[in-house]
C-alpha cells in the first residue's frame, strides 16, 4: 500500500484542507499580546455571521464534549429539572453529563435511526413545567439523523419556560443554523467535523436569556465558567491559554467557507448526502434513517446480508479507507459514512466506487458501477 496516505470519510475527525495546515505553523504569538486580540477581532465577526447570531460565538480550548458540559453546568445546577431528548449515542452522553452533575434527568428515548417528534416534546413539557432546560443533538453522528431541532425549539418554548440547548457538532457548517431565528439558548459545537479544522477547540453561541439563567446559577465551576469568557470575549481576549494555532487555521477555515459561500457549502453538503443515499439504495442495502430526516453530514448504513465490520476492514487494509461503525448497541450492525468539511461530490464518487469493490470482494450481489452511476445521476440532477 502506498505509505502517508489515508482517506478518512468518518464523521470526524475530517481532512483538512492544506492552506488552513499551512495557518497552523505560522510562528507562535503571546497569548495575552495585540497580535491575538487582532486575531480574536478578526475572528469574532465571522463566527456570528457563520451561525446567524447577533451574540458573540464563545470560544473554548477543549473538545467537542467540553462544549456540552459547558452547556450543562452553566444553565442548570444539582437538583434541576432538566429533558434530554436521547436520538442516539451523543443525546446520551448530554444525559450522562447532566446525571454526572446531579441533576434531575428526564430522558426521552426515540428509536435509533428516528428523529425526535416535536409533538412528543410538547406533551412531556405541558405535564412538567417545571423541566428547566431542554437538551437536544442536531445532527445525531451515531445515527445520521438530522433532529428537527427549530420545530423543536418553537414547541419549548409554546409550552415552557425552559432554555433551548443544542449540541450542533456535527451539522454546524455542514447544514443551515440559524440560532437567533430558530430561539436557541445555548448552542455548542467543535471544530473537527464540517468546520475543517482538527480537534481542540469548542464554540457556543448564548442567548440573552440564556445569560439571565447564567449569570444567577451558583453552582461551582472553574474552567468552563461562561461569565470568565464572556468578560474576557469582550474585550477580544480569553480568560485561559487558548490553541493559538487553531486559531490561525480558524481564521483560515472561515475564509475557505465565506469564498465558497455559506448556501454553496450547505449546498454542497446536500448533494454529497443525496449521491451516498442513491448509491446505497441501488446496491440494495437498508439505511438506518429514512430520507426526511437524513443528515448532510454523515450517513448510517444498515447491511441486513454481509458483516459491516468485515467491510470496514477490507476498506482500511487494502484502500486506507476509514469508514466508521456503530456505536454502543448498533456496534458490528452498522456503517457510518462520514461526507462533511474538506469534502467534495468527487471525494464521494471515489469512495463509492472503492466500497462497490469491498462489497463485490464479500460476495455482496452487487454489479460495479451501479452506485456510482447513482450518485454520478444525482450530481448531474443538481449540476
Amino acid at each position: 500500500m502506498l505509505q502517508d496516505y489515508s482517506l478518512l470519510r468518518i464523521p470526524g475527525p475530517t481532512p483538512i484542507p492544506p492552506s488552513v495546515g499551512h495557518a497552523m505553523n505560522q510562528p507562535m504569538i503571546g497569548h495575552r499580546g495585540k497580535e491575538t486580540t487582532a486575531l480574536i477581532q478578526r475572528i469574532k465577526p465571522r463566527l456570528k455571521k457563520l451561525f446567524a447570531t447577533e451574540n458573540d460565538m464563545i470560544m473554548l480550548t477543549g473538545s467537542g464534549t467540553a462544549g456540552l458540559e459547558t452547556a450543562v453546568v452553566n444553565v442548570a445546577s444539582a437538583g434541576d429539572e432538566v429533558l434530554v431528548i436521547v436520538t442516539g449515542a451523543f443525546g446520551d452522553r448530554f444525559a450522562k453529563i447532566c446525571d454526572a452533575h446531579n441533576m434531575k434527568t428526564h430522558r426521552m428515548d426515540v428509536t435509533w435511526g428516528d428523529a425526535a417528534n416535536p409533538s412528543a416534546v410538547a406533551a412531556f413539557l405541558q405535564e412538567n413545567k417545571q423541566v428547566k432546560a431542554v437538551f437536544m443533538t442536531h445532527c445525531e453522528t451515531s445515527t445520521g439523523v438530522l433532529n428537527p431541532v427549530a420545530e423543536i425549539s418553537q414547541v419549548v418554548q409554546a409550552n415552557s419556560d425552559a432554555l433551548v440547548i443544542v449540541d450542533g457538532v456535527s451539522s454546524a457548517a455542514g447544514t443551515e443554523t440559524k440560532i437567533d431565528e430558530w430561539g436557541i439558548d445555548v448552542y455548542a459545537t467543535g471544530s473537527q467535523k464540517a468546520m475543517m479544522l482538527p480537534p481542540g477547540l469548542a464554540f457556543l453561541a448564548v442567548s440573552e436569556r440564556a445569560w439571565d439563567v447564567i449569570e444567577k446559577n451558583e453552582e461551582s465551576r472553574f474552567y468552563f465558567d461562561l461569565k470568565t469568557y464572556k468578560k474576557n470575549l469582550d474585550n477580544d481576549a480569553v480568560p485561559y491559554t487558548p490553541s493559538i494555532p487553531l486559531l490561525f487555521a480558524l481564521e483560515q477555515a472561515l475564509t475557505l467557507m465565506e469564498a465558497e459561500g455559506m448556501e454553496e457549502v450547505y449546498d454542497r453538503h446536500t448533494v454529497m448526502r443525496d449521491m451516498v443515499r442513491a448509491a446505497v439504495k441501488t446496491w440494495n442495502i437498508p439505511l438506518l434513517t429514512e430520507d426526511t430526516y437524513g443528515s448532510p453530514t454523515v450517513t448510517a448504513v444498515q447491511p441486513d446480508n454481509f458483516d459491516p465490520e468485515a467491510l470496514r476492514k477490507l476498506l482500511k487494509e487494502q484502500f486506507n479507507l476509514s469508514v466508521a461503525g456503530g456505536q454502543q448497541h448498533l456496534k458490528g450492525k452498522i456503517f457510518r459514512i462520514g461526507h462533511m468539511g474538506y469534502c467534495s461530490p468527487a471525494d464521494v464518487l471515489q469512495m463509492l466506487s472503492i466500497i462497490e469493490l469491498a462489497l463485490v470482494q464479500l460476495d455482496v450481489e452487487i454489479s460495479l458501477g451501479e452506485g456510482v452511476r447513482a450518485a454520478q445521476e444525482v450530481y448531474l440532477e443538481n449540476k
